[in-house]
């Protein structure tokens, strides 16, 4: 009977932890849900298929927001830029081809280390991206 007792306190630990043991499925969905979330906030598409011009046009974009741009490369289309305004912000940057009319950039910013997930940060880099790729394509300096 004190055997049964033994086993049965080893085991108890263990019955706890399964019963805290959630669905790896549900974890998993609603993961993607907020990436794609996420995601749709990070990205716009835009009417052109000049794609070196819109990465010129992003890079000034980020200059007028306040940032100095780390790197840009042309070849992978992509420009990373970090503000320095009592915090350390930085973005990146990709532009790539969306089908035959237009390009595609996503911005991806992060707060020292960790991803920024409020819109607020994406909402002022593209609506002065909007701006600028308006003067852009109507060439007005």
């Amino acid at each position: 009977m004190k055997f049964r007792k033994y086993i049965f306190l080893a085991l108890m630990p263990l019955l706890i932890l399964t019963g805290c043991q959630t669905n790896s499925m549900n974890q998993v969905m609603e993961t993607s849900d907020s990436q794609v979330a996420l995601r749709q906030i990070q990205t716009r598409a835009f009417d052109t298929t000049n794609r070196t011009k819109t990465l010129r046009t992003v890079i000034a974009t980020l200059q007028d927001l306040g940032f100095v741009i780390d790197k840009a490369d042309d070849e992978l289309g992509t420009v990373s830029g970090t503000k320095l305004d009592g915090y350390q912000l930085r973005m990146t940057v990709t532009v790539r081809p969306r089908g035959k009319t237009q390009t595609l950039v996503r911005a991806n910013a992060t707060y020292n280390v960790t991803p920024v997930e409020d819109p607020m940060p994406y909402q002022q880099f593209f609506v002065a991206l909007e701006k600028a790729m308006f003067l852009t394509a109507h060439e007005v300096d």
